[in-house]
C-alpha cells in the first residue's frame, strides 16, 4: 500500500515538473519571437520555379540522359545573361480595417527607394473590402508607384471588391482569375437600434452634441427622419468620391453603369472594362521569368500573443458566416 502511494507522489511529481517545463519553454520561445525586430523580407522567386521545374525535368530522365542534361545546364548557367529589369511582388489580404496598409506602406517605400525604370511592380490582392478610410489610405500608398511612374499591376486571384477594387484600379493593368468577384462599387452603413427596447424597461439614454450633425444614427437614442436623411446625404457623398476615384483611374471605364453596388466575375468584370486580362498570379510570374528578376517582398512585423490569438479566432468566425451567408448562394 504505502509503495502505491509513494508511486503515486513520485508520478504526480514527474508529470507537474514536465507541465512547469513546458510553460517556461513556451514562454521563453515567446519572449524569443517578440524579440524579433519588424523587417523587410526578400525572397527570389526565380529561384524556387526553377528548382522545381528542374526537379520535374530530371525525374523524367535515364541516369545517362541526366548527365547529359546537367552538363548543358552547367554551360547555360554559365553563359547566363544578367537581366537588368526587376519584377517586385507584393501580397495583400485585406481585412474589414485595412490594417495591412501598416506593411504595404513599408514595401512600397522600399521598392521607390531602388526601383529603376523598367521595373514593375505585381501586387496580388485578395480582399472585399471594408472601412473607407483604411482603403482609401491602401489605395493612395499604391497611387505613390503610379506617379513615379512604375508601371503597376495587380492580380485578382480570388477577390477584389468594395475597397478591395478600389485598390485594384489604381494598376496600370489588372489581371483577374474567371471566377474572382470584381465591383461592388458601392458605400453601405448599418447599424442597430435599441431605442424602443430601452423605453420597454424604462432605461432613458442622453447624448448632448455641440453641432447639429456631430451624431447623426444611434445606437440607442431615437433616430429622427432628419437623421436618417443626413446619414443617406453622407453616404451618397462618399459614394460619388468613391466613383469619381475609380474614373480618374480608368477613365475609360462607364462608371455609371458599373457603380450600382454590384459585383461580378471576372469573365464578366472583363466585357465591363473593369479589368483588363482574365488570368492568375501564377501566369504573370512564369511569362515575366524570362526577361525579369522576381522579387518578392514581405514586411513582416511582431503582434501580441493576443492579438494572434483574436486574429484566429476573428478568422474563423468570418469562415463560419461565409459558409452560412455566402457560399450558399453559388
Amino acid at each position: 500500500m504505502n509503495l502505491l502511494i509513494n508511486y503515486e507522489l513520485f508520478l504526480s511529481k514527474i508529470i507537474t515538473w514536465i507541465i512547469i517545463s513546458a510553460f517556461i519553454l513556451i514562454l521563453f520561445n515567446t519572449i524569443k519571437k517578440n524579440k524579433i525586430k519588424n523587417k523587410l523580407k526578400i525572397t527570389l522567386l526565380d529561384n524556387d520555379y526553377k528548382k522545381i521545374k528542374n526537379n520535374i525535368l530530371l525525374s523524367k530522365m535515364t541516369k545517362s540522359e541526366k548527365k547529359i542534361w546537367q552538363k548543358k545546364e552547367k554551360n547555360r548557367n554559365n553563359k547566363k545573361t544578367y537581366k537588368n529589369k526587376t519584377l517586385y511582388i507584393l501580397d495583400f489580404k485585406g481585412d474589414v480595417y485595412a490594417n495591412q496598409v501598416i506593411g504595404l506602406r513599408e514595401e512600397i517605400s522600399a521598392i521607390l527607394s531602388v526601383a529603376e525604370k523598367d521595373d514593375a511592380v505585381l501586387v496580388r490582392l485578395e480582399s472585399s473590402g471594408g472601412v473607407i478610410h483604411g482603403y482609401g489610405l491602401a489605395a493612395s500608398q499604391l497611387n505613390r508607384l503610379r506617379q513615379k511612374g512604375i508601371y503597376l499591376i495587380v492580380s485578382v486571384d480570388k477577390i477584389a471588391a468594395s475597397g478591395g477594387y478600389m485598390m485594384a484600379c489604381v494598376a496600370n493593368y489588372i489581371i483577374s482569375a474567371p471566377f474572382a468577384i470584381i465591383g461592388s462599387i458601392g458605400v453601405v452603413g448599418q447599424i442597430p437600434n435599441f431605442n424602443k427596447l430601452l423605453k420597454k424597461y424604462n432605461i432613458d439614454v442622453e447624448l448632448h452634441t455641440a453641432g447639429d450633425y456631430k451624431r447623426t444614427l444611434t445606437m440607442f437614442g431615437n433616430n429622427t427622419e432628419e437623421n436618417r436623411n443626413k446619414f443617406c446625404e453622407e453616404l451618397n457623398i462618399t459614394h460619388t468620391l468613391f466613383k469619381n476615384f475609380i474614373k480618374d483611374m480608368r477613365p475609360n471605364l462607364n462608371i455609371e453603369d458599373v457603380s450600382n453596388g454590384e459585383h461580378w466575375f471576372g469573365t464578366i468584370a472583363l466585357k465591363k472594362k473593369l479589368v483588363d486580362q482574365i488570368g492568375t498570379s501564377d501566369d504573370i510570374l512564369l511569362s515575366k521569368m524570362e526577361k525579369y528578376n522576381l522579387l518578392n517582398i514581405k514586411y513582416t512585423y511582431n503582434t501580441k500573443i493576443s492579438e494572434r490569438l483574436a486574429k484566429i479566432f476573428l478568422n474563423k468566425v468570418e469562415t463560419f458566416l461565409l459558409k452560412i451567408f455566402f457560399y450558399k448562394h453559388y
